[in-house]
Order: C-alpha cells, then sequence, then structure tokens
C-alpha cells in the first residue's frame, strides 16, 4: 500500500532516501547477488529507500547509470500468507509476456541469507504518480484522459487470458470474496495487539452472509488505484501497474468496485474523489466510469457495486488494523503508518455505510 501524502505528485524517483532505521542489510551481498543477475554489473550499488512499500519495503537500487526497484519482505513477525514477494515477481513477469503495461522483473531470491528475507528486483519505470485521486496538478482535459486510460488498463487486465499467460494455478478456484472475507477477517481478530472496532466487528457478521453469487474468474490486482500506476512522463496514460502483492485469480466485478471505492471514500480519506461534482473538476462522474469499464468488458452493469465496495473498505480497513499492529510490535514498513492507521475508524464506518446502501439495494 502506497502512504504518501495526498497533496503530493511525484515522480516515480522522489521521495527516495537513506535507508529506515531498521530497515538496513548487507549491501554488499546484494552487489553479489545483483552481479549475477546483470551480466553488466560494474557498480557501485547506491541503495536508497522509498516513503511508500506500506506493506512490502521498497528501496532504490542504482548502478552503472541506470536505476532498479527492490521490494522485500519486511523483518520481523509477519502474517504467514502475507507479503508474499514470489507471487508479485510471478505475475508480473507472466503479464510483461503478454504486452500489459508492468515493470520488466530482473530476478527474485528466495534466500534468507543475503540481505535477511525474500526480495525480487525490476526495472525502475520513469514517469509520475499521482498521490490524489483528483489531479489537481493536472488541467481538467489530462485529468479525463487519465481516468480513461486508467479504466481502460484494468478493463484490459481483467480479459488477460491467465491460463495463456501460465497463470491458471495463480489462485483457488471460485468463493474469491468469501475466501477474502475470511483471510481479513481472521487476520484482524488475531491481532490483538491493535485493539478491536465495534464496526468491524459487524461487518465480519454481515458479509458473509449477504454474499452476491460468483462472478467471473480473472486475474485481479486488489489494489488497483491511482498512486499504484505510473503514468506517462507528459501524456495521460498508465505505463505501469505497481504493487500486485494482493494479486491472485479471482472476482473481477470486485477488483472493480475497488477501483470505483474511491468515488465512495469520504473526503479526507485517501484516494477520495471530491464529491458531489467531479465533473466540475474534469473527472468523470461515478455512473460514467462504470459505464465505460462495463462497455470495455461486455458487462451489462455491477448491479452489486455498493456490496462489493462495502468489501472491499472492510478490507482496507483490515490491511490498515495490520499495520497499526506492526507500527506496536515495531516492524511497520512505512515511514507514514502511523498517519495511515488513524484513517481506520473513519473506514470502517464507511464501509458499513455501503453495506446499509447495499441493503437498500442502491
Amino acid at each position: 500500500m502506497s502512504e504518501e501524502p495526498a497533496e503530493a505528485t511525484q515522480i516515480q524517483t522522489s521521495g527516495a532516501g537513506a535507508v529506515r532505521s531498521g530497515h538496513q542489510f548487507d549491501e554488499a551481498r546484494l552487489a553479489d547477488w545483483l552481479r549475477a543477475q546483470l551480466p553488466s554489473f560494474r557498480g557501485p550499488l547506491v541503495v536508497e529507500q522509498f516513503k511508500g512499500g506500506q506493506s512490502n519495503p521498497t528501496f532504490k537500487l542504482s548502478l552503472d547509470g541506470r536505476a532498479y526497484v527492490m521490494r522485500r519482505k519486511p523483518a520481523g513477525e509477519i502474517h504467514r500468507s502475507a507479503h508474499a514477494v514470489d507471487r508479485e515477481y510471478r505475475v508480473l513477469s507472466a503479464l510483461a509476456e503478454t504486452g500489459f503495461p508492468v515493470p520488466r522483473t530482473i530476478g527474485l531470491c528466495t534466500d534468507d541469507s543475503v540481505i535477511g528475507s525474500w526480495f525480487y528486483v525490476m526495472e525502475m519505470v520513469e514517469g509520475r504518480i499521482f498521490w490524489d485521486a483528483n489531479l489537481p496538478e493536472l488541467p481538467p482535459a489530462e485529468r479525463a484522459a487519465c481516468f480513461d486510460s486508467m479504466n481502460e488498463t484494468m478493463a484490459r487486465l481483467h480479459q488477460v487470458d491467465y491460463a495463456a499467460a501460465g497463470l491458471d494455478d495463480f489462485g483457488r478456484p471460485g468463493n474469491y470474496v468469501e475466501r477474502q472475507i475470511a483471510r481479513f477477517s481472521q487476520q484482524y481478530l488475531a491481532d490483538a495487539d491493535a485493539g478491536r472496532y465495534e464496526t468491524m466487528d459487524r461487518l465480519i457478521e454481515w458479509l458473509p452472509a449477504h454474499m452476491p453469487a460468483e462472478d467471473a474468474r480473472a486475474i485481479v490486482h486488489g489494489d488497483f488505484k491511482p498512486d499504484n500506476m505510473i503514468f506517462h512522463p507528459v501524456e495521460p496514460r498508465v505505463i505501469a501497474v505497481l504493487d500486485w502483492e494482493l494479486s491472485t485469480l479471482g472476482n473481477p466485478a470486485a477488483d472493480f468496485a475497488y477501483n470505483v471505492m474511491m468515488y465512495r471514500m469520504p473526503e479526507g480519506l485517501a484516494n477520495a474523489v471530491v464529491a458531489p461534482d467531479p465533473a466540475a473538476r474534469g473527472l468523470p462522474s461515478e455512473a460514467d466510469y462504470v459505464a465505460a469499464y462495463c462497455r470495455r468488458t461486455g458487462r451489462g452493469g455491477l448491479p452489486d457495486l455498493s456490496y462489493y465496495i462495502a468489501f472491499n473498505m472492510f478490507r482496507l480497513a483490515a490491511i490498515l488494523h495490520g499495520i497499526h499492529g506492526r507500527v506496536l510490535r515495531g516492524n511497520a514498513s512505512s515511514a507514514h503508518a502511523h498517519l495511515q492507521i488513524k484513517r481506520l475508524p473513519a473506514l470502517a464506518q464507511a464501509a458499513w455505510d455501503q453495506a446499509e446502501r447495499s441493503m437498500r439495494g442502491d
């Protein structure tokens, strides 16, 4: 997850600085590993850490006049099924072969003796990352074009032939939403350090009892939002999608609802599109954005959208709850983790508001 301040519009090369306390590793061992992956390696290797990388610490590696990105599992106690950098590496490598916009991977290391945990390295794509979903630095015409490119990119992802891409075993068959609810409920309930929230407890009961019938199956990103993609340096189009930790085979309607969630986020929360009139800012309305996705994917509509948004808000709140636990245990990956966890109560309440909207058939 990303957690940069909402007012920043960044080039990916910005936001990198000294490796933070508790995140250091043996850079000489990493250089030896890179030398085996990159025949042209000459060095020296310069390592910096990005401010982002809420879940998996993320580093900029500079050498030979080129820049690379390293994602690693965090140090300390972590959930058994979380921080699967090997899955990120696999889906990035497979999608690159299909022509889908992702960074090119360099190598995966599953030997803890190198830097202390598993990691992978990919090329760094130069471009723009927008941390505010309202795209305030862009003129209105470019904002609309960026949203259209984001919409087209997600529709394109959901139409990738995952079997042909070698990803037919990338997720268990069926019951995606049910499994996700169970997984994040279990993680929430197991993290006693982070405490309990009445609204979260209510959602844990309501969501399984009101689950829609399973939708189609596709590669799902799991965290598809503006600050997890890189836009061309000057053109309003997506050139790379980042942060595939939550990707799997699953329900594309639920995955798209996570993206649409930006329209229903309470103002002030991350990736909230300013309501009530996006068009005044040059952005498409929620209805138009949903219609564009349905047109591109051949759908007649998304009648269960409010349920899926409630589910996604709950899931995001559960992730923030886990971050809270890591902050308390002293192994949070992000420099701004303490800012993120303050949003949990409002996000959990927003999730319940969507559940009520779903019950009304809205």
